[in-house]
């Protein structure tokens, strides 16, 4: 388990605390619509921490060609089951060296906003190697009061509820996050570390691996797509 992370509930975790049976089972929500609307059709996609295959799904179901890259062997035995047509790859990120780029690279789960700068720095430097020169890189971003909006819940339509239930400040600008997700038959929890970031320091962080914002296509900012910056000389 990753320091300042846990998860609890009935089956596996994984080392950041996520439950595969919790994943496999929570709804996708915009995510698709989002990639769906900045990515050309058909186009070759590398997702990032795919986790049981809640996005791969339905962008499989739209024609992309998917890779699905995740460092569980049992999120990983999800999305394969689910999604046949991905093709998976069991890495973590940071170490991710796939012998090809691809069209879009997408790193979901506010995963950007890991605690650790060295990590994130990796993960966003393997969005920049694995991404065409004209290629686009989707990244997921907090809101803007994620941190401040606590408590909060969110009933889901389909019969479950998820509690933000605690954001508690720790030192150097990273918050302890304590989530609920509640269903008839089941409850998990899960507690991990999240540094919030101003749009200035996420695009610092962009510039620093190589990669520029070129718009945020949502209105909440919560999305960022950008392009690689060209090598000069």
């Amino acid at each position: 388990m990753r320091n300042g992370h846990q998860g609890t509930g009935p089956g596996p975790i994984t080392p950041d605390g996520c439950a595969v049976e919790l994943y496999r089972r929570l709804s996708v929500g915009s995510e698709p619509d989002v990639i769906g609307a900045a990515v050309p059709a058909g186009a070759t996609l590398l997702e990032l921490g795919s986790g049981a295959g809640r996005v791969t799904v339905p962008l499989v179901a739209r024609g992309f060609a998917v890779t699905a890259v995740d460092e569980s062997a049992e999120m990983l035995a999800a999305v394969a089951e689910r999604a046949p047509g991905a093709r998976t790859v069991h890495s973590s990120i940071e170490a991710l060296r796939l012998p090809r780029r691809f069209d879009a690279v997408v790193l979901g789960s506010f995963l950007v906003h890991t605690a650790d700068h060295r990590s994130r720095q990796a993960l966003l430097e393997t969005c920049r190697r694995h991404v065409k020169d004209d290629g686009l890189v989707l990244i997921q971003r907090e809101g803007a009061d994620y941190h401040d909006d606590v408590p909060r819940e969110r009933r889901d339509p389909a019969g479950y509820t998820v509690r933000i239930v605690s954001s508690e400040p720790i030192g150097d600008g990273v918050d302890r996050v304590f989530a609920e997700y509640l269903f008839p038959d089941a409850r998990w929890t899960q507690t991990f570390l999240s540094r919030p970031l101003t749009r200035e320091a996420f695009e610092g962080h962009l510039a620093e691996a190589g990669l520029a914002v070129d718009r945020y296509p949502t209105d909440d900012g919560t999305w960022a797509v950008a392009r690689p910056v060209p090598v000069s000389g």
